[in-house]
């Protein structure tokens, strides 16, 4: 049995949906609410289905592995106590279960903790490398500190996972995200305006040198990441910090006009300045080096931005419910 926290998430419901297709028992840690979020979980067998609280529950289960993908993930969140009970502690309590049970834990970090980019997007574990990283907001700072524990606790010797794996996931988009509001993929947003007859509205750009729209990310196809999570379940050899994303930045105009080709429509993009809080904050260019992953034996070649987003499209298109959010 895998234990899944956010499991009824995004990328947790993802995985949740391709475990359950080849058979594995799995329990998910996550809170449904009153919306369609349920919907994540479809089609799915479940051995459980337990609110975070009840960790204890589930985990008296005793799972062969946990993967932990429960967060606040919202990069504007602003109450440091609760997104370091969430994200940090909760992180530090799992890995502690993990090792004395001695069972392989995959969990969730972010491209978050590389900051601005200025020192590099390199998937360094060790303390020392960890330490010249400096993250633009509290939750990308809660995914780093857990790193850098991670890090600290191998380096003087205290027990670990027998499988540890840390995901650097970077901008991942794909279904079964509506739930997720303002902090959805840019792709589901733009899909949303240009249904409703709207431009498609990016950022301009606040930078000397960037033009509008060209702000670039290294967006992920979700199905990507959850093959990746897969390949780790299935190879317990492997461990460390990893990046995951498809190893080639493109701009939010590159995204844009896959969107408008996937529909078949000609472009119409409106550029609107960048929202207050998110000023200082934003990233302009993310890139995942992946040659660790890759040299550590994930072989399955990236999803193209434009291969996704058609993809998407072709989803969306059949599930009414994930258009509202």
């Amino acid at each position: 049995m895998i234990l899944v926290t956010g499991g009824a998430g995004f990328i947790g419901s993802n995985l949740v949906q391709a475990l359950s297709a080849r058979g594995e028992e799995v329990v998910v840690l996550d809170r449904l609410g009153e919306g369609e979020k349920w919907r994540n979980l479809e089609g799915c067998v479940l051995a459980g289905l337990w609110p975070p609280e009840a960790l204890d529950a589930a985990l008296a289960m005793v799972p062969r592995a946990v993967v932990h993908l429960g967060a606040i993930s919202a990069t504007t969140a602003t109450d440091g106590d609760a997104v370091a009970a969430d994200n940090l502690m909760l992180s530090l309590r799992l890995w502690e279960w993990c090792a004395a049970r001695q069972v392989p834990l995959i969990y969730a970090s972010s491209a978050a903790t590389y900051g601005d980019g200025a020192e590099g997007f390199d998937d360094v574990q060790d303390a020392a490398g960890l330490a010249r990283f400096r993250p633009l907001n509290l939750y990308g700072w809660s995914k780093h500190a857990f790193d850098r524990r991670v890090a600290q606790m191998l380096a003087i010797g205290r027990p670990a996972p027998p499988q540890w794996a840390g995901l650097k996931f970077f901008n991942v988009y794909g279904p079964r995200e509506a739930h997720k509001g303002r902090m959805a993929s840019v792709v589901l947003h733009k899909w949303r305006e240009v249904m409703a007859g709207q431009p498609a509205r990016l950022f301009a750009s606040d930078r000397p040198g960037i033009p509008d729209g060209g702000q670039m990310r290294d967006f992920v196809w979700v199905g990507d990441a959850v093959a990746a999570m897969i390949w780790l379940l299935d190879t317990p050899r492997v461990s460390g910090l990893f990046n995951l994303g498809s190893g080639r930045a493109r701009s939010f105009a590159d995204l844009a006009g896959a969107l408008f080709a996937a529909l078949g429509r000609a472009p119409d993009i409106e550029y609107v300045p960048m929202p207050a809080d998110l000023a200082g904050k934003y990233q302009y260019f993310t890139e995942a080096p992946m040659a660790r992953l890759r040299q550590a034996g994930f072989a399955q070649p990236p999803t193209s931005l434009e291969e996704g987003v058609q993809r998407y499209v072709a989803w969306l298109s059949e599930n009414l419910w994930n258009r509202a959010g």
